[in-house]
């Protein structure tokens, strides 16, 4: 029998484009060097299928192309592990549709900010040199699927080289920025760590605010799912460590109420709010490989533990919202009325601001 290997459709688009187009790119390339001896060896351009800032306008298609377009054979391999693997599980979690729209977002959004900031650059350094910058690879999907996995299941850990490191999937976004900041800085890939930053930016706005998610709790009606992610552990501030999230909590929060401000962006409600947190408990407590393949066989170990630290944290949640509401009811003036007073039967270990409390079993 021959080996047939289950890949999606949409995934399978994405590997031959990238395949097909990182060949036609580098057989391009080849052709235009000139191997003169004496001659200053100069990297050409392929303006018709990577994405040139200067000469975008007369090939308005490179704002797709440019992101399956790998100049070398390692990078062409990482993309290509990145789509197969992270592909098949987004799809198969999110269907064809939603996942295609997703692709194409990731793709396109971040090129589409890189030409102006570009063409900027040129025009406060002077340099000509910049506006010819060659603009591909994909930097933005690999930072996309990142953030798509940090909503998923961000307490879920891998562990790789026999249990050496371990590290969650929530910290994964901030750890790939920092890597390609650090490498923009110090090696020069400032392409790399742009389209990273943009990568990051555009998919996280598009998952919290405009794309459709699988109703796992059974609450929607329109049976289109839930638009959005207003849950509290997907905020902006939780791509990041905890030690850095309030400074970045602040800014963020300032920015998005200018936007609201603006009309731009909608402000969740609190069902909305309650509903995404629902969400992410019911993500959770399905775990990654079940959520993906539709199994519901039996749970190991590590998707116990996620579920609990996702439940401890939806309820420490819950108890802060309860607190301020409370906090912010206001008080019966002294010259009202008495009204008479129904004794509330007090219950052991329970406050009379509802509180709840949860400790996992193997946080």
């Amino acid at each position: 029998m021959a080996l047939r290997i289950n890949i999606p459709p949409a995934t399978r688009v994405c590997l031959i484009s990238l395949i097909t187009l990182s060949f036609l790119y580098n057989i391009a390339r080849w052709r235009q060097l000139d191997i003169t001896p004496g001659t200053p060896t100069v990297s050409p351009t392929v303006p018709y299928l990577t994405l040139v800032p200067s000469h975008f306008i007369f090939y308005p298609w490179t704002l797709l192309t440019a992101t399956f377009v790998e100049q070398n054979i390692f990078t062409v391999l990482l993309n290509l592990a990145t789509i197969f693997y992270g592909g098949k599980y987004l799809e198969r979690a999110w269907g064809s549709r939603e996942f295609t729209k997703f692709i194409v977002t990731i793709a396109v959004v971040p090129n589409v900010v890189m030409v102006p900031f570009y063409l900027f650059w040129v025009a406060v350094t002077g340099s000509s040199s910049i506006g010819v910058t060659q603009i591909c690879g994909g930097i933005s999907i690999q930072a996309s699927f990142l953030v798509a996995f940090k909503q998923l299941v961000p307490e879920h850990t891998v562990t790789i080289f026999k249990g050496l490191v371990k590290m969650r999937v929530k910290h994964f976004p901030a750890v790939f920025l920092l890597l390609n900041s650090i490498s923009g800085l110090v090696l020069g890939t400032h392409i790399a760590a742009s389209l990273a930053w943009f990568g990051v930016l555009t998919s996280w706005t598009y998952l919290r605010f405009f794309k459709r998610q699988p109703d796992l709790t059974g609450t929607s009606t329109d049976g289109l799912g839930v638009k959005g992610d207003a849950s509290e552990t997907f905020a902006f501030k939780c791509l990041f460590p905890d030690a850095i999230q309030p400074p970045i909590g602040f800014v963020s929060d300032l920015v998005y109420s200018v936007l609201v401000s603006l009309k731009i962006c909608t402000p969740f409600s609190a069902e909305e709010i309650a509903s995404g947190n629902q969400q992410a408990l019911a993500r959770g407590e399905a775990g990654l490989p079940s959520l993906l393949s539709n199994h519901r066989g039996g749970r190991s170990m590590a998707k116990r533990e996620e579920a609990e630290r996702r439940r401890a944290l939806a309820l420490k949640a819950l108890d802060q919202r309860l607190q301020a509401a409370v906090a912010s009811r206001p008080q019966p003036s002294s010259s009202a009325p008495s009204q008479t007073q129904t004794a509330t039967p007090s219950v052991p270990g329970q406050t009379m601001l509802g509180e709840t409390s949860y400790t996992p079993d193997h946080a």
